[in-house]
């Protein structure tokens, strides 16, 4: 009886021993989000699928990736609400446990004049591409630093760092993820957790559908690599820096030499 229950408990550690990491991908139904969703799944990560209102997008995806043998879950949450952020991350962790890496994936875009821009705008792409990062980084960081390790990669822009004309709200949004990403950096790498950020270039996503043909080219010859990115070269990038334990407050660029 003794043997018995003592090979159960080593059965029991076992489980608890093997159990995968789990990674949260906020926008994950876009180009980027799906792309960084479907590499962390197929490498062994619990992957929470995050969407706002593409519920059908987010179902394919998990279907998808269950389909493949692989461990997925989408979750709804509008990201500008600390207590949508709050309920989604509590029910993440009722299903695959702590969040080990966070991917703050989720934005919008905006192209439009300066003088052109609301107030209504400005707010909205503030609240949707930087204050979701503070919300939803917030609400893992107390799992991660009970844990003593954790990864959070935020998805800015090459117009982030440079700026970009027509795209003031959009450049100042990318702009704040990226000190947001060096400010916490080095408040939370005491508890060893890596904050680094990604600032793709040109990606062939549905975001830049709006461009034709001509605008396509004129980019590629502005771009030394010839050509636009594609969202799983992003996505191989995002895997690199959740892999490593001594880059933090970094800004990786993705973008073939244009910057």
């Amino acid at each position: 009886m003794k043997a018995k229950r003592q090979e159960k408990m080593n059965n029991t550690m076992n489980i608890f021993e093997k159990k995968a990491p789990t990674v949260l991908v906020t926008g994950a139904t876009g180009g980027i989000g799906s792309a960084i969703a479907r590499l962390f799944a197929s490498r062994g990560y619990a992957t929470a699928i995050h969407y706002n209102k593409n519920e059908s997008k987010a179902l394919e995806i998990k279907e998808n990736l269950l389909s493949s043998g692989f461990s997925a879950e989408i979750f709804q949450a509008d990201l500008t609400s600390p207590e949508a952020v709050r309920k989604m991350v509590s029910e993440i962790e009722a299903v695959f446990g702590t969040v080990d890496v966070l991917v703050n994936n989720a934005g919008i875009s905006l192209i439009k004049l300066f003088d052109d821009t609301s107030d209504e705008e400005w707010d909205n792409i503030m609240n949707v591409n930087l204050k979701s990062a503070f919300l939803c980084s917030k609400a893992v960081a107390a799992g991660m630093i009970h844990n003593k390790k954790g990864k959070i990669i935020n998805i800015s822009s090459i117009w982030g760092v440079k700026g970009a004309s027509c795209e003031v709200a959009y450049s100042a949004s990318k702009a704040g993820l990226i000190g947001f990403t060096k400010a916490l950096a080095q408040e939370l790498a005491p508890s060893n957790i890596q904050v680094n950020c990604v600032a793709p270039g040109a990606i062939a996503t549905e975001m830049n559908s709006h461009l034709s043909a001509t605008e396509i080219k004129e980019l590629c010859q502005e771009i030394p690599a010839g050509r636009f990115g594609a969202p799983i070269e992003v996505a191989e990038s995002v895997w690199f820096l959740a892999n490593s334990s001594y880059v933090t407050g970094q800004v990786l660029g993705v973008d073939g030499g244009w910057q």
